[in-house]
């Protein structure tokens, strides 16, 4: 049986969870359970050739006789069972299947398990994932706080059961200084209002049988350390969150035309637009504006279900913002859709791309940690290419190639791939030829491009601008070759309006059929919030020159705007007057992404002690030490050895942090470059203790050898004598 069918039968069987008896296979069953008596029998048909009839018939007059059937268990209950080619296929693909889905973990723990023990040695599990590991870099170095649990355990000499087996599966297969989820469940229990279960209640629905999936999926930008933060500010402690793009928490004010036409929409008729007053109360264009969105919506106004992919006249607006931004290339409103922000339309598009568990997405590292959240929880891979820190993030075809390459070789299948346009975590604005090197990469090789433009309005370099992914494509004539999803969001830009959860995306040059069934899918899901596509065409279409409302909305979004600008300039020079701290320039999007230099070996040596990441410590202890709420790069990915974080500038008072920052980062330094000299004295004294341990033993046994010399000597004269 080929390697394929192989792996092809045992998924299924793992998908029915090995029921025996819908599965008619007694010729094999018959043999191996002769052949591998200790064994399941799913993993004894892959681990040994199949049988003639002669053999099977041998096998079971064999079985008849009861002394021979004793001996041969007691001999293979002993035996390690050879594991043959086919054998390691099944094992590889299972993990793999894992790995994408978080499914199959006991199909998994069977694979290891060949002597069905109930328990695997350390030292078996080491050796499988040698086996089976297929990446270029060891697993020491992929996933190193598991791994030293391992190397603990194969000290201590401690099997694992089932479930331990999946608790350590978590920890390996999972991206966040929470590996256990310890802190998440903590945090949970100590915030809820509801009361205690109690400790002899027993779940059904419990760690072990939930979706693993979703055990391992994790999204930094609300993880362990804003978890802390939420406890330090209910215990009274003062916290500047700067750990996510959300402006309005922080103190950006509403713009004031929008939430006038919003109100507007929203009231009854008689106390708004119809109003005998209204006029007074609301300029003339913001009455124009919410009737013309009233028509829109229609006489069943704000609380009715809307088409599923948005109200037709908001997609119209959309579709118009989008060919005036692109220099007039052609946009459709049939091909967009309003969703629940952003977000909303990248799991859209992920569930329809991820078909399959090899088929995978090329997210950029560092990368906002929604792509790569998504595609552990739908059962994808992802496939990181890496943006280069030292060009300002910028990313060359040559690593596009090379990941794809890697990635091929693998037995992935990449779908798709994200870029995100300026930068987040970065800050980066990428240029023209940039964007170009994408494009031309991803329609040379079928990629759909996945283009996150949210901070499109967010550039602050003096010569930068935006140019969309779109445009390029028109621009070097490679329209119809690239497929093509972009996605835009009310939370970001000048706006902030998070809670509203507008978005849109828009799709080009995608499959006819593909479309239509994501028109079915966005049909399940209803359609989007009306609050958050009415924000949308507001957006997109804003008060005009000459309008009564015109004035004053420049004004406040261009004092929001210069505001970030100031902020991300004066930011990014503090960070980097931070001896120990360096910083690229912030040129667009919300946030800094500074890394953290020469740390002492110490900091590691801690973090690996408390099971967590180097920098996920240090921004714990920001916080302790300051109240300042900042996001551990860990959680975005980095390139091999950096430590950092992000944070926003959002917030008023993020230049008055910077003496913060400053005090905190020595105060820091100063604590582990002290312990790291602790410990490198007492390795110095140990050294020298053992170094005259090993003098004195050498005196010892100088002078044992001299004394045992002699006294062979006089007993050999006494043994002498006595034959004499």
């Amino acid at each position: 049986m080929s390697s394929i069918r192989t792996c092809r039968k045992v998924l299924t069987l793992a998908s029915r969870k090995y029921c025996r008896r819908n599965i008619s296979i007694s010729h094999y069953q018959k043999y191996n359970n002769y052949h591998y008596p200790g064994l399941p029998w799913t993993i004894r048909y892959f681990s040994a050739p199949i049988p003639d009839e002669a053999a099977v018939s041998s096998c079971s007059s064999d079985n008849n006789n009861p002394s021979t059937s004793q001996e041969t268990s007691q001999n293979t209950a002993t035996a390690k069972p050879e594991i043959t080619k086919p054998l390691k296929d099944v094992r590889k693909q299972l993990w793999e299947f894992y790995v994408s889905t978080g499914k199959g973990a006991n199909a998994l723990f069977e694979a290891i398990d060949l002597r069905e023990e109930g328990r695997i040695h350390p030292s078996e599990l080491k050796a499988f994932l040698e086996e089976v590991w297929s990446s270029g870099d060891h697993p020491s170095t992929v996933m190193p706080y598991a791994w030293n649990i391992l190397e603990l355990r194969t000290q201590q000499n401690q099997t694992y059961t089932t479930k331990t087996f999946k608790q350590w599966l978590i920890a390996a297969t999972k991206m966040s200084a929470d590996q256990k989820n310890q802190r998440t469940l903590a945090y949970f229990q100590q915030s809820q209002n509801s009361p205690q279960p109690s400790k002899e209640t027993v779940y059904s629905w419990n760690s072990d049988s939930m979706s693993q999936s979703l055990r391992r999926m994790q999204y930094a930008v609300r993880g362990e350390v804003v978890m802390r933060a939420d406890q330090l500010a209910a215990q009274g402690k003062e916290i500047l969150y700067t750990n996510i793009g959300n402006p309005h928490q922080v103190g950006q004010a509403p713009i004031t035309y929008y939430r006038q036409v919003l109100a507007l929409c929203d009231l009854p008729a008689e106390v708004g637009v119809d109003h005998p007053n209204a006029s007074e109360m609301f300029p003339p264009d913001a009455l124009e504006r919410a009737r013309e969105l009233r028509d829109i919506i229609g006489p069943s106004g704000t609380g009715a279900y809307t088409h599923s992919q948005g109200l037709l006249g908001i997609r119209q607006h959309v579709a118009d913002f989008i060919k005036n931004r692109d220099g007039g290339y052609p946009s459709y409103p049939g091909n967009i859709f309003l969703t629940n922000g952003a977000s909303a339309a990248i799991a859209m598009v992920l569930q329809g791309l991820i078909g399959d568990t090899s088929d995978s997405v090329m997210i950029p590292i560092p990368q906002y940690p929604i792509y790569s959240a998504l595609i552990a929880k739908m059962g994808g891979r992802q496939v990181g290419y890496e943006l280069d820190e030292r060009l300002n993030w910028t990313v060359t075809r040559h690593e596009l190639e090379s990941r794809l390459i890697k990635a091929e070789k693998e037995g992935l299948a990449v779908k798709a791939m994200a870029m995100i346009n300026p930068g987040n975590p970065s800050g980066n604005i990428m240029t023209h030829c940039d964007i170009q090197t994408v494009v031309e990469f991803c329609a040379a090789h079928g990629i759909v491009l996945l283009a996150d433009e949210v901070y499109q309005t967010n550039v602050y370099a003096p010569h930068a601008k935006f140019v969309s992914a779109k445009q390029v494509a028109y621009d070097i004539g490679l329209e119809e070759e690239l497929q093509l999803v972009s996605f835009h969001s009310t939370s970001k830009g000048l706006i902030g309006e998070c809670g509203r959860r507008g978005g849109y995306m828009e799709l080009h040059n995608i499959d006819p059929y593909v479309q239509s069934q994501m028109y079915k899918l966005a049909s399940s899901e209803l359609c989007s919030g009306l609050q958050g596509q009415i924000m949308m065409s507001l957006m997109v279409r804003g008060p005009e020159p000459g309008d009564e409302s015109y004035e004053l909305h420049q004004k406040e979004t261009q004092s929001i705007f210069d505001g970030l600008k100031e902020r991300s300039q004066k930011l990014v020079e503090g960070l980097n007057e931070i001896d120990g701290i360096s910083c690229a320039p912030a040129h667009g999007a919300m946030y800094a992404f500074p890394r953290l230099e020469n740390l002492p070996e110490s900091v590691f040596d801690k973090a690996r002690e408390l099971g967590t990441t180097p920098d996920n410590l240090y921004a714990l202890s920001l916080l302790e030490d300051t109240g300042i709420c900042v996001v551990p790069a860990s959680g975005f990915g980095q390139s091999a050895g950096r430590v950092g974080f992000r944070t926003t500038f959002l917030h008023p008072d993020t230049i008055t942090c910077i003496d913060k920052f400053k005090s905190h980062h020595e105060l820091f330094m100063d604590k582990y470059t002290k312990l790291q000299q602790k410990k490198e004295e007492a390795k110095l004294n140990a050294a020298a203790y053992m170094e005259e341990e090993d003098n004195n033993d050498d005196e010892t046994t100088k002078k044992s050898s001299s004394s045992g010399g002699k006294d062979k000597t006089e007993k050999e004269e006494e043994e002498e004598e006595d034959l004499e």
